[in-house]
């Protein structure tokens, strides 16, 4: 039934277009032209948000970023092999998708450090990916405060991931 989910989408739009006199093609023309020009938009912010984030991985700052924050991750109650995930994250979701599986294979999904990656990667969000494409469509320069509240929540998500994971699931 869900491979029909689709098409019937379509056909339900299509008709209800139809019924209510619209040129369906026109409009579908004009969707097709606004997609385009916010795609066009939005690549140049992605394409270097990518590249930043292949040369910080290619280089080793995330490594060695998350061994020079270990005593903070100690004393904070969370366990500092997680630091890489809690790094990668704001700025990728493939990369922190990847270390989460990392963590998974190495640890276990059942271990503590297993269920923190897991949620963590549920309750975080790709801050600057985000920022960049709706930023980029809508033409905003400045994001003010937006970047240092979007990473304060991440920072909440990270810390409160961990101490569910610890109440609840240990």
């Amino acid at each position: 039934m869900t491979e029909l989910l689709v098409p019937l989408l379509l056909l339900f739009v299509s008709l209800y277009g139809l019924l209510r006199g619209q040129d369906v093609y026109a409009c579908l023309l004009q969707g097709a032209r606004e997609g385009l020009s916010t795609l066009l938009s939005i690549v140049p912010s992605l394409i270097i948000l990518l590249t930043a984030i292949s040369m910080l991985r290619a280089s080793g700052f995330f490594d060695l970023s998350a061994r020079f924050l270990s005593p903070l991750f100690h004393a904070l109650g969370m366990p500092p092999e997680l630091a890489p995930l809690m790094l990668v994250r704001p700025v990728s979701g493939g990369a922190a998708l990847a270390v989460g599986a990392e963590l998974m294979k190495t640890y276990g999904a059942d271990s503590l450090i297993g269920k923190t990656a897991a949620v963590m990667l549920g309750s975080t969000e790709t801050t600057f990916y985000t920022i960049s494409v709706y930023f980029g469509a809508s033409g905003i320069r400045d994001t003010r405060h937006t970047v240092f509240a979007a990473l304060l929540a991440d920072c909440t998500g990270f810390f409160m991931a961990c101490l569910t994971t610890r109440l609840f699931l240990s």
